[in-house]
């Protein structure tokens, strides 16, 4: 397996990091990684499995938050090792990002904590390409400085993941001119989260995460004809039974279709430039 790579100079095809939001059981993680390897074969683009072995920012105090560190990365390494996906997991903690680069083939910083110095140059650290995910509350220009310490780290792989803007209380809006204006601040490949860019934090059963599911096709056809380099897919078998954004994760038996229908949109934008 050749290393994951964001920024290919010579990229035909957006590339895709999917996967459950954290870690669950491991048939249905073998389940969702076979399933991601076929896709990626059947429709010739590169695939990076995602799941977290922590959750640390979870809504309520009581929400699975997964495994953990040792238990979570036995369990990607299985997936790793089944179906031949990078894999790709987030770090909440500057002294996890060593450990976790043993077995991930790329990190990822949450939203929440894209500002958070130690963490961005600990993940840089390690060599391995790091995934900033943009704060829902900065604007383009502000992912500069957190890519900037990424590569202080060490990293030279380094994407940056737009999912949206709060707007009032609870909505994220999703400025298409953000991947143009993200690409040109920090020379990074620019990723679009389509299942958490529908996500209405707190608004859900119980004071959990909310959203609207059905809004994803749109927003990721959209971000494919902005330019995005690369798709971020939450997906689950049964979404409304996972363990955390159980009304966001797309269901998996559906991610074909979503995908081609990007893939169309994302190469016409290419021929029409």
């Amino acid at each position: 397996m050749s290393p994951w790579r964001f920024e290919a100079p010579d990229r035909r095809t957006p590339f895709v990091i999917a996967g459950p939001c954290v870690l669950e059981d491991d048939d249905t993680m073998l389940r969702i990684g076979d399933r991601l390897a076929s896709l990626g074969a059947s429709l010739a683009v590169p695939v990076c499995f995602k799941a977290s072995y922590d959750k640390a920012n979870r809504s309520r105090l009581d929400s699975a938050r997964g495994p953990g560190l040792e238990r979570g990365l036995e369990t990607l390494a299985r997936v790793r090792e089944r179906t031949g996906l990078p894999v790709l997991t987030d770090v909440h903690q500057s002294g996890e990002a060593a450990v976790a680069a043993e077995v991930a083939d790329a990190l990822q910083v949450p939203a929440f904590l894209c500002r958070q110095t130690d963490l961005l140059i600990a993940c840089g650290r390690t060599g391995k390409p790091v995934n900033v995910k943009k704060g829902q509350w900065l604007e383009p220009a502000a992912m500069r400085g957190a890519v900037e310490k990424v590569r202080a780290g060490g990293s030279s792989e380094i994407a940056v993941t737009e999912r949206g803007t709060f707007f009032g209380y609870g909505d994220l809006v999703v400025d298409m001119r953000n991947f143009a204006e993200l690409r040109a601040a920090t020379g990074a490949a620019i990723v679009f989260d389509a299942t958490h860019s529908v996500q209405r934090p707190g608004q859900g059963a119980r004071g959990a995460s909310g959203g609207t599911r059905q809004h994803v096709p749109a927003l990721l056809q959209a971000a494919a004809a902005a330019g995005a380099d690369g798709f971020f897919l939450e997906t689950h078998p049964e979404p409304e039974r996972a363990a955390s954004d159980a009304e966001t994760q797309w269901p998996l038996d559906r991610l074909e279709s979503l995908l081609r229908g990007a893939l169309r949109v994302w190469h016409a934008a290419k021929d029409a430039a």
